[in-house]
């Protein structure tokens, strides 16, 4: 009997230990996709949702990654494609990813419930790491046309319906006392379709909120002369007092064939995010190790040539992630 009860037991503390191997109950075993998953190693799996796998966040996360990863003893970054900044954030509010790359803009409408965000509601999982590099607010348009005031009654494309360029042109347009659904034949399309429409004739004009130079605009510029229409100092302010995610940017001379002035404008920022589940040391030895490897990186991805402590957070009106601040705090620019 004592045979058979020993055996049983050996039996059943085998049977346990395969299940805690492969990520059961255990404490060594698998985690909730809030908490980010676990690798070899006991390295926290972080999933960045990036965006299309064309686009810059997809090639701005692969970098991050592949320099990165092998210098984290805390975690390691797992990149993904998604729909862009609104589709990332709510990964994050779903727990199906822990990171993203966002629109510092789309981040503020997702932490307020408005805009993007006013039917679903305010999102409250997430938090800031650092301000990116800007995306440009850029007014491109035929060559007559030389301000804002300019655009009305012209026929303007202003992004892709309901898409964060489309918020972007409402709001400047605004600011220069221009109603987007009154006071001009308003076009919504695509960069490459803006491009297109421009070249033929479509179009007088075209917000396009994108790294500068963005390709669609470089291949128009060879081939048909453009303006970059500016926003001016004092409407830039005016927008920043309204819309704290603006920053202001200028467009150098020499970015387009043909433009040979600097252009003032705004810009919002792509923004890393994290989940606030993700614990403070882990988002601290990212943080730190991201500044420490930045001129790497920028050997790979030119973005990350703005990478820095002085604008890392400008534009961004939601919280920061604890450790992030903590990174700051150190370096001596945190802003209270």
């Amino acid at each position: 009997m004592k045979k058979k009860f020993a055996a049983l037991l050996a039996c059943t503390m085998a049977a346990a230990i395969a299940l805690t191997g492969c990520g059961g109950s255990g404490s060594n075993g698998g985690s909730s996709a809030s908490d980010g998953g676990s690798s070899a190693g006991g390295k926290q799996t972080l999933v960045l949702a990036t965006g299309g796998e064309t686009g810059t966040y997809y090639a701005v996360g692969g970098v991050l990654a592949s320099t990165l990863n092998p210098l984290l003893q805390n975690s390691s970054i797992n990149v993904t494609t998604s729909g862009g900044s609104k589709d990332d954030i709510e990964q994050i509010e779903d727990g199906v990813a822990q990171m993203g790359t966002v629109q510092n803009d789309v981040m503020s409408y997702a932490a307020h419930g408005t805009d993007l965000f006013e039917a679903a509601g305010a999102c409250t999982n997430f938090q800031a790491i650092a301000g990116l590099y800007d995306e440009t607010c850029q007014i491109i348009a035929s060559p007559g046309i030389k301000s804002v005031e300019d655009l009305k009654g012209k026929t303007v494309s202003v992004g892709d319906a309901g898409s964060g360029v489309e918020f972007n042109a409402r709001q400047i347009l605004a600011a220069y006392g221009i109603d987007i659904d009154k006071d001009i034949n308003k076009v919504n399309s695509g960069f490459s379709a803006s491009a297109d429409g421009l070249k033929d004739g479509k179009i007088d004009a075209a917000f396009v909120t994108a790294g500068a130079p963005t390709t669609a605009v470089t291949d128009l510029a060879t081939t048909k002369e453009i303006s970059i229409v500016p926003v001016d100092a004092a409407h830039a302010d005016a927008l920043i007092d309204e819309y704290p995610f603006y920053t202001k940017s200028v467009i150098p001379a020499g970015t387009y064939n043909g433009v040979d002035v600097d252009t003032e404008t705004v810009a919002v920022r792509a923004t890393l995010v994290v989940s606030k589940d993700i614990s403070e040391d882990v988002v601290y030895e990212l943080t730190k190790a991201m500044f420490e490897n930045k001129e790497k990186m920028a050997e790979s991805q030119s973005k990350f040539n703005e990478l820095s402590l002085d604008t890392a957070l400008n534009g961004i009106d939601v919280d920061f992630h604890p450790g992030a601040q903590k990174y700051y705090e150190e370096q001596g620019v945190w802003k209270s």
